[in-house]
């Protein structure tokens, strides 16, 4: 795919003149290439701006990165400022099935979804990370567009800008019920990612690299699953409950136990191969997690 052209989107202006619609708001519009009269092919797009793109039908290559994603029926995908993503048209049409939402950060400054938009982690999903829709989802994610629609329609006064702020917030709320969903459902697959990180998290302890004190990062697992961090720490948590930091902790103590059941192990090279800083610290996480010491625990076992 030959991406010659790079646009940068500051504004949601930019974006209809591309495509040929209207803009009905400086700093909100919603998308519906049904209706458009241009067509668009070849790019990559830098957003400056929120974007939430339903696709209706497959017709469309999205590329982010070096990852390309078949934007199959019935998906979803987001991007935040500062995501660069490319696009190639399957074939020439210029009215596409593509609904969705572009708004700028200044939309929602000083709004309650302005002090929340963070916690919508799947901006930063990578598009293979895709949200896949029932068909009563791809209903209610309508419904949520065609009132922010009637909305930009009615002119701007004073309560303009919290409507819409609000009504994209139950857009994104419903998208988060929508992820959460699909992580119950793809629960098998879940477990496999899951049982891949335990595995390299298992060759990372082995490396040796925890005596330079140095854990394994989310990007680091992430990379290894070929996840983005985003997605990799939002699915650790839904299955486990805990963030990496936690779920190493309780890994390493687990190898710890059995290395101190072991032969040829002190409690003192037991902290140094794990990384722990310090015996001390070792012997009093354990105490604090096992409820015995380490010299404790291992006499109890034998």
């Amino acid at each position: 795919m030959n991406m010659d052209r790079v646009i940068k989107l500051d504004n949601v202006d930019h974006y209809n003149s591309l495509y040929g619609l209207e803009t009905l708001h400086p700093l909100v519009s919603v998308v519906d290439l049904t209706k458009a009269t241009k067509s668009v092919n070849h790019i990559q797009m830098t957003y400056g701006l929120y974007a939430l793109f339903l696709k209706g039908a497959k017709n469309c290559d999205i590329k982010y990165g070096r990852q390309h994603y078949d934007y199959q029926e019935g998906t979803i995908v987001c991007f935040a400022p500062g995501q660069t993503a490319g696009v190639e048209m399957l074939n020439d049409v210029v009215q596409q099935e593509v609904y969705g939402i572009l708004f700028h950060p200044d939309l929602i400054r000083g709004t309650s979804l302005g002090k929340t938009i963070k916690d919508y982690t799947f901006f930063s999903y990578s598009v293979s990370e895709a949200l896949h829709l029932s068909d009563q989802e791809k209903e209610t994610v309508m419904d949520c567009l065609k009132k922010i629609s009637i909305e930009l329609e009615h002119p701007i006064d004073k309560h303009s800008k919290a409507l819409i702020a609000m009504n994209i917030e139950l857009l994104l709320n419903y998208c988060m019920r929508f992820y959460d969903r699909q992580f119950i459902t793809r629960n098998e697959v879940n477990k496999a990612i899951l049982n891949k990180m335990d595995i390299a998290l298992d060759d990372y302890i082995q490396s040796g690299q925890l005596k330079n004190g140095v854990l394994p990062s989310t990007k680091y697992c992430a990379d290894i699953l070929h996840l983005s961090p985003r997605y990799f720490s939002d699915l650790l948590k839904f299955e486990t409950g805990k963030n990496l930091d936690e779920y190493f902790q309780l890994k390493r103590l687990e190898v710890a136990k059995e290395m101190l059941l072991g032969k040829g192990y002190t409690v003192s090279s037991v902290a140094g191969k794990l990384g722990y800083p310090s015996v001390q610290y070792f012997s009093n996480l354990f105490r604090k997690l096992v409820g015995v010491s380490p010299c404790e625990y291992r006499l109890s076992q034998n």
